[in-house]
């Protein structure tokens, strides 16, 4: 179903890209517009997981690391996605106060998870696992795919209003006008789409693999408010990647409403809570860590 609904979203940048080269050089810019777009999506589909990990300035990590924060971030990872099943993921630190994770790839043979300093200093071990584990979801759910085209796709149509306006303008005035209106919309209504139930079903399907859904709660109320405190400044460079997060880490966007990327971190948390009651705490899982501390990690 995920790919799929891949295929759509990559067929709809087909069609808005061909009706705006129509728009804007008739049958002649039509097909250059197709060539571009069809060029675009073969490239998303390989190398989207690339692009994004490299906006972001992601670094690997082993499970050797020198950082025993780290390496323990490492190991757990990797053990909650052998014991989900799944192939292990390419891990990754980025190097950005603001506390949030991501999890990208076309598929669980090419995934990759990735989680800020800012992460790793402020949760706990059990919480940081919490949120690997929800990232873990979304590959398992196999949406990764659909989750990092689309963040190319969003880009590409806010793109488009800024095309409309330089090039097609002398065209077709009115046309340009109405793409520079609603590119950006279009853009947002995709993002919206795929966001909210995958966010929903991603804290389910993580704490499943957690078995702890009281710590991811507790991991998303601390990022929740740290995260609102700290500017994420290749984010808000590129708004298109926001869906990506476990968090939304554009400022001042918390609330459920018609083009927030993410469901109200409040509503997961009760969803989580209600989850709680089921598991019980993994026997084989340390209970506070590395570093003993079950609120705060050391880098906080």
């Amino acid at each position: 179903m995920n790919h799929l609904k891949t295929y759509i979203l990559l067929a709809a940048m087909t069609a808005l890209f061909g009706a705006v080269g129509y728009m804007i050089g008739g049958t002649g810019g039509m097909l250059i517009a197709l060539v571009i777009a069809a060029a675009m999506n073969l490239f998303a589909y390989w190398n989207a997981d690339k692009m994004v990990l490299s906006h972001f300035r992601a670094q690997p990590v082993e499970a050797n690391h020198p950082d025993q924060r780290v390496r323990a971030y490492v190991q757990d990872t990797l053990s909650m996605a052998e014991r989900a099943g799944l192939p292990a993921p390419r891990v990754y630190v980025i190097d950005n106060a603001q506390p949030n994770a991501f999890a990208t790839g076309r598929d669980p043979e090419h995934a990759a998870v990735a989680a800020t300093t800012g992460l790793l200093g402020l949760l706990s071990r059990e919480e940081i696992r919490g949120v690997m584990a929800h990232e873990l979801a979304h590959v398992k759910g196999r949406d990764t795919l659909t989750m990092t085209v689309t963040a190319t796709i969003a880009g590409a149509i806010g793109m488009l209003a800024n095309f409309a306006f330089f090039f097609g303008g002398n065209r077709n005035p009115i046309g340009s006008i109405l793409i520079m209106i609603l590119a950006p919309i279009a853009a947002a209504l995709v993002q919206m789409a795929i966001s909210r139930a995958r966010e929903y079903e991603a804290d389910r399907i993580g704490a499943e693999i957690g078995g702890d859904p009281a710590a991811l709660a507790s991991a998303l109320r601390k990022i929740e408010g740290y995260a609102r405190q700290r500017i994420n400044e290749p984010a808000e460079r590129n708004p298109a990647m926001a869906h990506l997060f476990i968090i939304n880490p554009l400022a001042g966007r918390g609330t459920d409403n018609l083009f927030s990327t993410h469901p109200n971190t409040q509503n997961r948390i009760a969803a989580l809570m209600k989850l709680a009651g089921r598991f019980a705490p993994q026997a084989n899982e340390p209970d506070a860590g590395p570093w003993g501390d079950r609120r705060r990690g050391p880098w906080g």
